[in-house]
């Protein structure tokens, strides 16, 4: 079994267990065949972002029970459709990357340094500095 890599090169770690994300539903921004949507972006989704996406035609804020999906809500981290990122970017309203859970195919469609521009990082407590 081959390890999945992140944009940075190293092991991808999960982007959300709780939201459960992933196109798989594993916690992980893993792609496959199956895939269409290429969701393979870690992001913290934002205010502006989630109300940009429901605009667009993508409410990921409202919750759907049927699918066991509670809404997320801004701070939340979620693997995100590429095409949908790049979307956001272009609209000024690209939510902050987690590199660490960003699978590497992401890097077909984005510059490295475009997402690290838009990286999320954390101060040593914990709190969020983008």
């Amino acid at each position: 079994m081959t390890i999945a890599r992140n944009v940075l090169g190293t092991e991808l770690l999960p982007c959300s267990y709780d939201p459960l994300t992933g196109f798989y539903r594993d916690g992980c921004c893993e792609t496959g065949p199956d895939d269409h949507g290429t969701h393979v972006v870690c992001a913290r989704v934002t205010a502006p972002f989630l109300e940009f996406s429901r605009a667009n035609g993508n409410d990921l804020s409202t919750p759907r029970p049927e699918w066991r999906f509670a809404g997320l809500k801004a701070g939340d981290r979620w693997c995100l459709c590429v095409q949908r990122w790049l979307e956001a970017l272009q609209a000024g309203v690209a939510p902050p990357v987690v590199l660490e859970a960003t699978h590497a195919s992401t890097l077909q469609y984005v510059k490295l340094e475009v997402l690290q521009q838009h990286a999320w990082h954390k101060t040593a407590d914990g709190s969020p500095t983008a």
